[in-house]
């Protein structure tokens, strides 16, 4: 077992979970990813615009400022020991694959990271079960993608 591996992916989830709570308490906001942006990009500047863009903007450059200081990509294709491989069907499936993840997105009323962090630990019953959907659907498109049609690894 990677036990560096392990630590990091328990750093990265009280780190969520913290920042979760604190925009919750802070601006009693809750930090669903497609909520903060699709409202960004959607909604005409209003008071609230300043919080979601410093979130985008901590979003993105999160990661970059763990690569400058050589803290490196994580898991990802081509490091030794990644679990992610290559896309296997490309980018025009990468594309209808990010089309899907958006409309789920709008049909379930928010993203794992609403539903999942936040959701759930407000005891939302819509948040159960739509984190309940997002498990079932993510564990029978693992079993048919590797034993029915065989393309995983």
């Amino acid at each position: 077992m990677d036990w560096m591996a392990s630590l990091q992916g328990l750093v990265g989830g009280v780190l969520i979970g913290l920042s979760a709570v604190w925009l919750m308490g802070a601006l009693g906001r809750i930090a669903g990813i497609s909520g903060i942006i699709g409202n960004l990009i959607t909604q005409r500047p209003q008071g609230d615009s300043a919080w979601r863009l410093a979130f985008l903007v901590g979003l993105i450059s999160g990661p970059l400022l763990v690569m400058a200081l050589g803290g490196g990509l994580g898991n990802v294709a081509d490091a030794p020991g990644s679990v992610i491989g290559a896309p296997a069907g490309g980018v025009p499936l990468m594309l209808v694959a990010g089309l899907l993840v958006g409309l789920g997105t709008g049909l379930g009323s928010g993203c794992t990271s609403g539903h999942g962090v936040c959701g759930l630990a407000r005891l939302s019953t819509r948040s159960m079960a739509a984190t309940g959907v997002f498990l079932l659907v993510a564990i029978a498109t693992v079993y048919v993608t590797h034993h029915v049609i065989g393309g995983g690894a």
